[in-house]
């Protein structure tokens, strides 16, 4: 293991609540930009909620906070939701969303917790279907956030339009998209599923670019952050098979199909492991 996974690995070592979202999306970061320095950037976090924190109404409420929060990050910072270059790398990365003021919604929301939370606003992102959104908890009920659109309010009929366009309606077991119940779909988001949901995001964005070795990167972290996720164990060998990395590919499929072996994908994942042994005893 590298000395920057051993560093990520001692991040994700603490206590779920504890772990530091923020440094661990910067050391993310760090695979693409290796002479980042994340305390520049934990630092510039710190500066904004304190300049933030001195606008704050004296006698205000959360609501007050939060509209001081999108006043501030939107307006005068002009951070917005990169919609001409979505699949940009750059969107996924904390670093390059704070310099550039743009990203995606899930790396907005981690600049806006992590503002807010300085401020104390107890935020938590929100793992929505096809669009991460953010949570703030008041006595009347949830009020629910999209950063990516300023930090604007979401509506239940507005939830129940986006679950439509994502969920078939063959997949809720006869139950009306319509008429599902919004609550499982608006629990809290550890920051484990926060770090994975961002991982999966470039791991989708440098498969499709043709780009495996930012893809191993990306795997590398995913399975610290999700050490029993099996399908990405096997994406891994199969990332490594492609670099030609003939042993490490057969031990993440052998360790694979010893974790799954009634996977559908079990017999084509057995082939791969028969021409990764002749290749390996080549290399003898």
């Amino acid at each position: 293991m590298t000395v920057e996974l051993a560093a990520f690995e001692k991040v994700l070592a603490e206590k779920e609540e504890r772990i530091d979202l923020a440094r661990a999306c910067l050391m993310i970061a760090q695979d693409a930009y290796p002479e980042l320095q994340v305390d520049r950037y934990l630092g510039e976090i710190e500066r904004m909620a304190i300049r933030l924190r001195g606008r704050l109404p004296a006698a205000g409420g959360p609501e007050e906070s939060v509209g001081a929060l999108n006043d501030y990050l939107f307006g005068d910072l002009g951070f917005t939701g990169n919609t001409r270059d979505y699949y940009d790398p750059r969107n996924s990365y904390l670093n390059e969303v704070i310099d550039r003021r743009t990203g995606i919604p899930i790396t907005l929301a981690v600049v806006y917790m992590e503002v807010g939370r300085r401020i104390g606003l107890p935020l938590a992102g929100v793992s929505f279907p096809g669009h991460f959104l953010v949570r703030l908890a008041l006595r009347g009920g949830t009020l629910v956030l999209d950063p990516f659109s300023g930090g604007a309010p979401v509506s239940e009929g507005e939830l129940r339009e986006r679950l439509q366009r994502v969920i078939p309606e063959g997949a809720t077991d006869g139950v009306p998209v319509a008429e599902l119940p919004l609550d499982p779909f608006l629990e809290p988001a550890t920051n484990r599923q926060i770090l994975a949901r961002l991982l999966r995001n470039l791991k989708g964005i440098y498969r499709d670019s043709g780009k495996p070795e930012r893809m191993l990167d990306v795997l590398n972290r995913m399975l610290l952050v999700a050490p029993d996720a099996s399908g990405e164990l096997r994406d891994r060998g199969l990332v490594y098979h492609k670099l030609e990395c003939y042993r490490a590919a057969l031990q993440d499929l052998r360790d694979y199909v010893e974790r799954e072996p009634d996977a559908p994908d079990g017999d084509e994942v057995r082939v791969r492991m028969i021409e990764l042994s002749a290749l390996c005893a080549r290399l003898n």
